[in-house]
């Protein structure tokens, strides 16, 4: 494993295999005072063959360990603290199936709704990202998120939320995200959102008999910023079926008002302690992400 299981995998056209991706679904950023659109990741699990390509490289671009363990049916690999995206395995109608998991990067996403100090946002480019001066370690946003997603660094005595980020920093940069670089099938496809769905969409037309007819994350939960495409129904390969149409927020609004007083006045006593102790320090910090409104679009 290792840089040499990546050049590998560059070997076998990566590169070029993305190229291709990135001439038709370019992202599309709009001219200064307009909407940008979100950016997103189309997965098409009929081209994954569960190389693990990219679980190394978000790991190597996240200083991570890379993988030791391998997708086999029957074993659910978990999302992890140092484990930002995972590949599982399938037993289904059509054979095994290999599927990507990691955040889905929702339109309106529950967790930064439920964030107390905005230390989980959505930026206007569309990934959703956490940021560690703004945490107070409630962990509000493990329990909003419909598809429990976000981890905690339990064993850390500096314990942090970990998720996928989208490798936002690098999209500023105007580079890809690490696991649609490194994926040598073009399972992974990047672009804006409304361009991944019209992509879909094309290939469910072309091709009924290889997909199922549905484009997942294009409306569960309000709508993600990941989208997947799966040649068996997605209860096959562990989906969340059941999940509301509208956006999360709206149900996580109330959860405070639904619960005991202690999860009310909880909140409040850290967000305090929170501001006491950072207060001073935020004023001479550089943030990397803007506090404006974000476009939902």
């Amino acid at each position: 494993m290792g840089l040499n299981r990546r050049d590998f995998l560059k070997t076998l056209g990566v590169a070029g295999g993305t190229l291709v991706g990135a001439d038709a679904f370019a992202s599309t950023g709009k001219a200064d005072g307009e909407a940008v659109e979100f950016k997103s990741i189309l997965v098409d699990i009929t081209r994954c063959e569960g190389c693990q390509g990219c679980e190394i490289a978000c790991a190597e671009a996240n200083g991570l360990p890379e993988p030791e363990d391998y997708p086999e049916v029957g074993v659910q690999r978990a999302l992890t603290p140092e484990r930002l995206t995972v590949i599982n395995a399938y037993d289904t109608s059509k054979g095994e199936v290999y599927v990507k998991r990691s955040c889905m990067h929702c339109n309106q996403p529950a967790c930064a709704s439920a964030c107390l100090t905005k230390a989980m946002y959505k930026t206007k480019e569309g990934p959703v990202i956490w940021r560690e001066s703004k945490c107070m370690g409630c962990r509000y946003c493990m329990m909003s998120c419909p598809f429990d997603v976000p981890t905690f660094e339990w064993n850390d005595p500096n314990p942090k939320i970990n998720k996928c980020q989208m490798c936002f920093e690098s999209l500023a940069e105007g580079e890809w995200p690490a696991c649609v670089e490194y994926c040598p099938n073009e399972a992974l496809v990047f672009g804006t959102r409304r361009e991944l769905l019209a992509e879909a969409h094309r290939r469910i037309a072309m091709e009924p008999e290889v997909y199922y007819n549905h484009v997942y994350g294009e409306d569960e939960a309000g709508g993600t910023g990941v989208l997947y495409l799966s040649p068996v129904p997605f209860e096959e390969v562990g989906f969340k079926t059941d999940l509301d149409k509208k956006p999360y927020p709206e149900l996580t609004k109330g959860f405070l008002y639904s619960v005991s007083s202690i999860f009310v006045l909880w909140p409040a006593m850290l967000l305090g302690l929170h501001q006491a102790n950072n207060g001073k320090d935020e004023s001479a910090e550089i943030e990397q992400v803007s506090d404006e409104e974000v476009d939902n679009g």
